[in-house]
């Protein structure tokens, strides 16, 4: 490969990654300078949570074909990926000499990525529609795995002893669940998708998501960072280097490639959610180390998510971009 054919793969790994997370460092600039408030941030994202991105969620996974084994495949890496990664970062976490509860914290991290938000604005810039239907399903699927996994781990190391009746209670009344699944149903109903959801969802996701990122750059706190020590750095790594590899190695053994690929990088490869901080503090764990993975994964993921996506780019494994 020659040295121009490698720098336009980079340029268009940039052109993934910083459209993205533009909107976060521009949320982070604008609260800073008090343009961006919390009051407003909370309002935002609620109304995001509840309406944008299920509607959003509802009309690309409407749009997906069941009956193809490719959305199985991605649905069965992301899952894989997901278990593998928290078995993985246990056994490290252990072999570390890590106090058990903070055991909890690193293996939550490795695993839980902000897929819903991050991880699908990132393939929609990657992807354009196309994107969205692809990570539709996989975002469902995964988003419950997470709740289920998050609970069971902070309950085994900390004894937080949060209820499984409570925990799938939740996850029932999840609004982007009900959304995917209220979509999954109508695909495999047969009836015909209303006509004006398709040009909804595009606009959604081209109004939601940016204000979405903007909200996440507004809401962190980079002061947190000054107690940040080495359990911090090991769990950004596994958030941003070792839980997409072994996801994108995995997802290669079953036959995944080209669009399915990128986007399942994507999802993976995506910082921290903020939801496991919620969880740690609820847990009465080490909501300072939670706080500092989450400001931590996000800032760094704008440098792991564009190397990345450059690197598969390379080996032509993440199909046409949009």
């Amino acid at each position: 490969m020659s040295t121009a054919e490698a720098l336009a793969l980079f340029y268009a790994a940039l052109k993934v990654s910083v459209p993205t997370f533009g909107w976060v460092v521009a949320g982070l600039a604008l609260h800073r300078v008090g343009l961006l408030s919390d009051a407003v941030i909370g309002v935002i994202s609620r109304l995001a949570f509840n309406f944008g991105l299920p509607v959003m969620l509802f009309a690309s996974a409407a749009q997906v074909d069941y009956s193809t084994i490719g959305s199985a495949r991605i649905l069965l890496a992301g899952v894989l990926a997901a278990l593998f990664t928290v078995a993985a970062s246990w056994f490290y976490s252990r072999r570390r000499g890590h106090p058990r509860a903070l055991q909890g914290i690193l293996v939550q991290a490795a695993f839980r990525s902000n897929l819903a938000i991050i991880g699908v604005a990132l393939a929609v810039s990657a992807y354009g529609e196309r994107g969205l239907v692809l990570a539709a399903l996989p975002v469902a699927v995964m988003t419950a795995l997470y709740n289920v996994l998050a609970v069971w781990v902070l309950n085994t190391t900390m004894g937080s002893g949060a209820s499984v009746r409570l925990l799938l209670g939740g996850i029932v009344r999840n609004p982007l669940i009900i959304g995917i699944a209220a979509g999954v149903l109508l695909s495999l109903s047969g009836l015909p998708l209303p006509s004006f959801t398709a040009p909804l969802s595009s606009g959604l996701a081209v109004f939601f998501l940016p204000l979405m990122l903007v909200c996440i750059g507004g809401s962190m706190k980079l002061s947190s960072l000054r107690t940040a020590g080495a359990i911090t750095w090991e769990a950004t790594f596994w958030r941003l280097c070792l839980g997409p590899l072994l996801g994108v190695v995995l997802a290669l053994a079953i036959g995944v490639r080209d669009e399915q690929l990128g986007v399942l990088f994507l999802l993976l490869s995506s910082p921290v959610a903020a939801s496991s901080f919620i969880m740690v503090v609820a847990a009465r764990g080490d909501g300072v180390l939670a706080a500092n993975i989450v400001v931590l994964t996000t800032l760094l993921s704008i440098v792991t998510v564009t190397v990345g996506f450059f690197l598969l780019s390379v080996f032509s494994l993440v199909g046409q971009l949009n």
